[in-house]
């Protein structure tokens, strides 16, 4: 069977990175008009060489600094790297530098290419072959096989075809093992018309199988397509798959729709996001530490965006240092965890670091988290559990489904891992409807809990005088949960002894008013005594001279009771009861439903009281808005 694998090329301009690619494949890589006529790499070339059980599709990459954007594009989905030196010429700046952005996109395996050996002599090569040893050491390349070449004579092409095959089957070993039915994914690197056909879009597969006539997705965007045909090499194909390079000629789109960076993809299989968390590495070459929200510039896929990184775990990374941190990006992103990216500074443009995605589309952290900082280091973990656990926890209380685990952590066949998090008691299932559940992780919970803490008492602090605090009034400030989560919180903090429910409301645990026994039972009687009056109650001054005890406290008892929706106040000095409102309310909801209106004097017949109360009982509800006076009519406010 036949491994299909992408092989980029890497060097300093000028040191024959596509004569070599001609020379191992018989194509010409250069296809633009200005590349032939100034003898230099621009964009991006493509040629296929064949070893044997290994099919590499050639990446040609330009190798000027100017271009090193177009290189990036060109090294997405890489398996494994030639690293071309000239033999006249030796390690320049582009060396150092692609040799850096290879070590940051993660690659495992290479060879190193000697080139122009006609032109120098034996003693040459030698000290420009140990010069690039000195460079590679410490890095994939360090025991990479270096064979020196030349296209004029054709010395070394043979011995190079034999060790990249070599390469191939140790970039194989090195390489996850991906699932057979993984999504289809694949960064696109060109786009174009082509007359009869339409749109065509090229790229690296980085994951899954296409077939003709499948429906796929252009992120970020949601741009749905269909495959009307695909090539490999120029020739058409029934299905492309991962390591393949791809033409694809897409049905339903415009080509001046998409543009490099773009990616087509299954449905659902990527999340665009503006906000990356990552772990950044920066290269012992940057001239001076990242600092706390510096603008960079990211390459991630074939995508050059615009970033502010915010370091989470200290205020400087210096060059050679790791970093947590998250990238706050100009446009959307469309990422997978684990994605290498490489960081180029903003001005001067060169590059200065890169690191691996660790959550593809996080919520924003708060910075020296000590819990997520935990988690986010779970995500570096070998052990799949470890990682499902962090990307649970980092979903939040974002609807979360297993299957998102392949894109979130690396898990292909989540079933055992599922398993296992709810056997460690890390999983916490809530029904939100008969047919609707959503999982969260246990601290993610906790964290919830915490935050209904945080507003209860901030509630508590604005309403000192209220026993308890009006559910509805809770709800409202977390608005945006649904319902049942937000009553599984309640339950959970209420199990843990945190809060208190009362019929009308929610009570923090030790906050609230702090009253002595007997005034707790004078309290219990001054709201009885309310609701025995009816609407012909006492003022606060005839209730204070009634009491006997603790008179000093009653204005503050009647305000506490109000306060807790007990009693409602028609006037500073005269209250009702919450139940007597109501019922009154009702009463003459039914009759003013009935007619034009009711004067002052059929309204105190109805409620058969004296004028004393039904006044300023009809002008407590004028205020209020349940009634409105015209002339000397009420009527009702609303229908």
């Amino acid at each position: 069977m036949t491994t299909d694998l992408i092989l980029g090329t890497a060097g300093h301009i000028d040191h024959g990175k596509t004569s070599l690619i001609a020379a191992l494949t018989g194509v010409d890589t250069d296809r633009l008009p200005e590349e032939k006529q100034r003898g230099i790499t621009i964009d991006l070339g493509f040629a296929e060489l064949c070893l044997g059980d290994f099919r590499l599709g050639i990446v040609d990459v330009p190798g000027h600094e100017r271009f090193v954007r177009n290189m990036l594009a060109g090294a997405t989905g890489m398996d494994l790297a030639m690293l071309v030196v000239a033999a006249d010429d030796s390690v320049k700046q582009q060396t150092r530098e692609h040799l850096d952005i290879l070590r940051l996109l993660d690659l495992r395996a290479g060879v190193i290419a000697i080139t122009k050996c006609d032109l120098v002599e034996q003693e040459w090569i030698e000290l420009v072959e140990q010069e690039v040893r000195e460079l590679v050491a410490g890095t994939f390349l360090a025991d990479a096989s270096c064979v020196r070449t030349s296209t004029t004579t054709g010395q070394g092409i043979a011995e190079l075809r034999t060790e990249l095959a070599a390469a191939a089957q140790q970039a194989v070993k090195a390489r996850p093992r991906v699932a057979q039915g993984a999504p289809f994914r694949m960064p696109i690197d060109r786009t174009f018309t082509v007359s009869g056909h339409g749109t065509v879009v090229t790229g690296s597969v980085s994951s899954g199988q296409v077939h003709v006539g499948d429906a796929l997705v252009i992120e970020p965007g949601a741009l749905q397509v269909r495959v009307r045909g695909l090539q490999n090499h120029d020739r058409t194909t029934d299905q492309v798959h991962r390591g393949q390079r791809a033409a694809i000629n897409l049905g339903g789109i415009h080509y001046l729709q998409i543009q490099r960076g773009h990616e087509l993809a299954s449905a659902g299989h990527l999340c665009p996001s503006r906000l990356l968390t990552v772990q950044l590495q920066m290269v012992d070459s940057a001239p001076r530490p990242l600092k706390q929200r510096s603008r960079v510039r990211i390459h991630v896929g074939t995508a050059q965006l615009i970033a502010t990184a915010v370091l989470l775990d200290q205020d400087r990374v210096a060059p050679g240092q790791q970093a947590l941190a998250q990238l706050f990006l100009a446009e959307p992103a469309v990422t997978t965890w684990k994605q290498p990216f490489v960081l180029r500074s903003e001005s001067p443009v060169q590059t200065i670091g890169g690191g691996q995605v660790l959550v593809p589309n996080p919520e924003k952290l708060t910075r020296h988290d000590a819990l997520a900082l935990s988690y986010l280091r779970d995500l570096t973990s070998a052990d799949p559990v470890r990682r499902a656990s962090a990307s649970l926890f980092f979903a939040g209380l974002r609807n979360w489904q297993p299957e998102s685990l392949a894109r979130t952590a690396g898990i292909d066949d989540p079933s055992d891992v599922i398993a296992e998090l709810a056997e460690q008691g890390l999983l916490c299932t809530v029904q939100l409807s008969p047919t609707r559940v959503q999982t969260l992780h246990r601290d993610v919970l906790q964290q919830l809990c915490g935050r209904i803490e945080h507003a209860l008492g901030t509630m508590h602090q604005r309403h000192p005088l209220r026993t308890s605090l009006d559910r509805q009034m809770v709800k409202q400030a977390f608005r945006y949960l649904d319902e049942a989560l937000l009553n599984h919180a309640f339950a959970t903090l209420r199990q843990a002894g945190r809060i208190l429910m009362t019929d009308r409301g929610v009570v923090l645990k030790g906050h609230g008013p702090k009253l002595s026994q007997n005034e707790r039972k004078l309290l219990g009687v001054l709201v009885e005594t309310y609701r025995r009056a009816g609407l012909e109650s006492p003022t606060v001054k005839q209730i204070q001279q009634q009491t006997t005890k603790n008179q000093e406290s009653v204005p503050q008892l009647i305000a506490l009771a109000e306060a807790n929706g007990d009693l409602v106040a028609i006037t500073p000095e005269y209250y009702v009861h919450t139940d007597v409102d109501q019922q009154l309310r009702a009463t003459l909801t039914e009759r003013l439903s009935e007619g034009p209106g009711l004067t002052l004097s059929q309204i105190r017949e109805l409620l058969k009281t004296t004028r004393k109360y039904a006044v300023p009982y009809c002008e407590f509800l004028d205020r209020i808005g349940f009634t409105q006076r015209r002339g000397d009519l009420r009527t009702l406010t609303g229908p």
